[in-house]
Order: structure tokens, then C-alpha cells, then sequence
């Protein structure tokens, strides 16, 4: 087993977040996420740090509204996967909402079945904040958004 640190991110990880997220844009795991925009969101990110410093994992959690987050760009390097490392991106990640007084966090995602081990349930797009919107304008997918919407309540 790998040994991995769980952390905050800072802008020094921002190329190897990037890397990583365009690995699994590549392979069409997950949507694309440039430079600018992690920069932007980088108070959103987790990451899990290779003994080399390299970034095997990262995961963000973005505040939306008063009582509502949204995960994102979740992605862990293959050879890690299976091993619970996903699962402890999202949940740090949901710690520190529910410090926050988030009360709901919802994801837009392929990977259904990770997601609903999770505790998340399928909802309707149309149920998630506005806000939501306003980044799916910029989404090559975009207005033909293929990809599920689930929810869940933190406790």
C-alpha cells in the first residue's frame, strides 16, 4: 500500500491537481477543469500527497448556497483506487461543511455506484441551486449534460 498524506491544498499542488484532473478528463471519467478554475476553487480542494510529493488524489467541496455544497472534481490515481482513498477525500470534505453548517451535498457524477456506498441518492437536476447553472454555461457538455445528479443530507 502506498503511503499517502490527507491535506488541504495550497497553490504550490494546483499543476499536479490539473494533471491529474486532465488524466481523468482524458479518459472521460470526469469533466475538465483548466488551470484558472482551480486556482479559483483551490480553498475548495483536498488532496492526497504521494511520499514524493506528487498529487494522487484530490477532491473539492464548493459552498453553493447557505445550506448547500456540491463535490467536485473527485479523482484518485488508478493504482490507489479501490483502497478507500476516494472515501476519504469526500468525507474530510463533509467534515468541514458540516462545521460550516452545510445541511445538503450534492454531486453531478459518472461514477453512481462510489457515490450511493456514500450515502448519496439519485435527485433531479432540477433540484439543485441556480448557481449550479452558471458553470454548466461553460461545460463543453453543455446544453446536453450526460452526467447524474445525486444528493445527500449531512448529519
Amino acid at each position: 500500500m502506498v503511503s499517502v498524506i490527507l491535506r488541504k491544498a495550497a497553490t504550490g499542488d494546483v499543476k499536479g491537481i490539473h494533471g491529474l484532473l486532465m488524466s481523468g478528463a482524458d479518459s472521460g471519467e470526469l469533466l475538465p477543469r483548466s488551470l484558472a478554475q482551480i486556482y479559483t476553487h483551490i480553498r475548495d480542494f483536498y488532496v492526497l500527497e504521494g511520499e514524493n510529493g506528487n498529487i494522487l488524489g484530490c477532491c473539492a467541496l464548493s459552498v453553493m448556497w447557505e445550506d448547500v455544497a456540491e463535490v467536485r472534481s473527485l479523482f484518485v490515481d488508478t493504482p490507489l483506487r479501490g483502497q478507500g482513498m476516494g472515501r476519504t477525500l469526500v468525507e474530510a470534505g463533509m467534515d468541514e461543511l458540516r462545521k460550516l453548517g452545510v445541511r445538503r451535498v450534492f454531486t453531478l457524477t459518472y461514477q453512481t455506484d462510489f457515490f450511493h456506498a456514500l450515502g448519496f441518492a439519485l435527485t433531479g437536476k432540477d433540484t439543485l441551486p441556480q448557481k449550479v447553472w452558471a458553470d454548466c454555461i461553460n461545460c463543453p457538455k453543455f446544453p446536453d449534460c450526460d452526467e447524474i445528479a445525486m444528493d445527500r443530507m449531512i448529519d
